[in-house]
């Protein structure tokens, strides 16, 4: 089974089966999403492909992907993605790839990294810089920004180090957004209309954990890809961490609620934890 440490209570969730490859010898691979067509895709990021895994089978879902980093489904399951190369953020739409944020107030953003979408449709994404070279940037600060409905661009947030992953609470009043060179996640009440109030800092990793992409479950708890996979209950207490093939940079549920699948570095690894996770298309609230 997967290694778990400082257990406060992850052990009795995580499947005793040993961790399933999915797929390796990838570039870097990030953004992993379950699509309700019954296949993973994820983020091979320096080989600028988007790879779908389904039934056992590994193709290509989409190349060039602009270096997609991040990926997840709107309300009406159209792909959008974080893409590194074009410095936007993107929607699949009948067939073709359309920009969706690509400046604000005129200047480029940095490399859009992370991404979730509210259930009725807003959009809130990360920028931090590592798709760039500093001569490069055009902004001055690392955003955490919010696409309305109906395509209003807003800063949210421009005091994070390294914005990184992103993840709601079940019923959504909650965003719990990662600033990875600080080694912590923030959480932030959120309005019907996206703004964020009351910061404050949601759990410090162990082990000097950089904290990357964030998935929450059915019971609320936080697994935060840091290292270790690091799981914290909804009042930010401790749970564990699990030990991962490679260091995960980010991670997904899916099949039927309890497949967790890691993005960790070259590879793509599955284990099975016996709760449901919240996911576009598995969302109960």
């Amino acid at each position: 089974m997967p290694d778990v440490r400082f257990d406060g209570g992850l052990r009795s969730l995580v499947s005793r089966d040993s961790w399933t490859t999915v797929a390796s010898g990838m570039g870097f691979t990030e953004g992993p999403l379950w699509h309700p067509g019954g296949f993973l895709l994820f983020s091979d990021i320096p080989n600028s492909r988007i790879m779908r895994w389904r039934d056992g089978a590994l193709d290509v879902y989409r190349e060039p992907s602009g270096q997609s980093n991040g990926l997840t489904l709107d309300a009406a399951m159209r792909l959008i993605a974080c893409e590194h190369e074009n410095r936007r953020v993107s929607v699949e739409r009948g067939g073709e790839v359309e920009g969706l944020a690509e400046r604000y107030e005129g200047k480029r953003l940095n490399s859009p990294n992370d991404v979730v979408v509210r259930s009725d449709g807003r959009i809130f994404f990360t920028d931090p810089p590592y798709g760039i070279r500093e001569e490069q940037r055009e902004l001055p600060y690392n955003g955490v920004f919010t696409i309305a409905a109906g395509g209003e661009l807003r800063l949210l947030l421009d005091d994070f180090d390294r914005p990184n992953g992103l993840a709601f609470s079940p019923d959504e009043n909650t965003l719990y957004i990662a600033d990875t060179n600080r080694g912590h996640v923030r959480a932030f009440d959120v309005a019907d209309d996206g703004s964020l109030a009351n910061g404050r800092v949601f759990a410090e990793m162990r082990e000097e954990g950089r904290p990357d992409g964030m998935k929450v479950d059915e019971g609320g708890r936080l697994y935060v890809c840091a290292t270790t996979v690091q799981v914290f209950a909804m009042d930010g207490r401790p749970l564990g961490v699990i030990e991962c093939p490679q260091l995960p940079a980010n991670c997904a549920w899916g099949g039927d609620g309890s497949d967790f699948y890691v993005t960790a570095r070259t590879g793509v690894y599955a284990t099975r934890i016996e709760t449901g996770g919240i996911a576009p298309h598995l969302r109960t609230t």
